[in-house]
C-alpha cells in the first residue's frame, strides 16, 4: 500500500512542475504576441499618419 501512496505521490508532484512551467512558458509566448501586435498597430497609425491618411 505504501508503494502505491508513493507511486501517486511522485506522479503528483511531476505533472505538478510540469504544468507550471507550461504556464509559465505560455504567459511568457503570450505577452511577447501582445507586444509584437501593439507595436504592429502603431507602426500603422504613425505611417497613416504621416502619409496624409483621410479619416473619414
Amino acid at each position: 500500500m505504501t508503494k502505491l501512496l508513493l507511486i501517486k505521490e511522485i506522479y503528483l508532484e511531476g505533472f505538478r512542475n510540469i504544468g507550471h512551467l507550461i504556464l509559465k512558458n505560455y504567459l511568457k509566448v503570450f505577452s511577447w504576441v501582445c507586444f509584437t501586435l501593439i507595436a504592429v498597430a502603431m507602426y500603422a497609425l504613425v505611417f497613416r499618419m504621416s502619409t496624409g491618411f483621410v479619416w473619414d
